[in-house]
């Protein structure tokens, strides 16, 4: 995994973490990597993989079965969707919305391209 140098390298791992849940590779219940496998496969410190992990457990994402090893939570994929919901909102809309300002966008001009851009695309994602 590559880290960038403007975001801590343990909510990079958080990151990606979350992106596997809303991907569907790890599902509600499903056993993920250890620490310390993800220490040694991400190229990091054991202290930042657990931080991330911490983190996640925090929100309620992973669970920790004490002597088995971290799980994702029941109610994972939703708990995660809020999170980068809200990230989103905080961190990428403001400048998003200012750019819409300065460019001279409506709200109108923008629909009608995000509907072009997934035109035959049911499935929400970015072609």
């Amino acid at each position: 995994m590559e880290f960038s140098e403007n975001k801590p390298i343990y909510k990079q791992i958080t990151d990606h973490f979350c992106e596997q849940v809303l991907s569907g590779k790890w599902k509600a219940g499903d056993r993920i990597p250890s620490v310390r496998e993800i220490a040694v496969l991400m190229e990091v410190n054991p202290n930042t993989a657990i931080r991330a992990f911490h983190n996640l457990q925090e929100e309620e994402v992973l669970l920790n079965q004490r002597g088995v090893g971290y799980f994702v939570a029941d109610k994972a994929r939703e708990k995660v969707l809020k999170l980068k919901r809200e990230e989103f909102i905080r961190e990428k809309l403001p400048s998003f919305f200012r750019d819409m300002k300065q460019l001279g966008f409506s709200c109108g001009e923008l629909e009608t391209l995000y509907n072009e851009h997934h035109a035959g695309d049911d499935s929400g994602t970015e072609r």
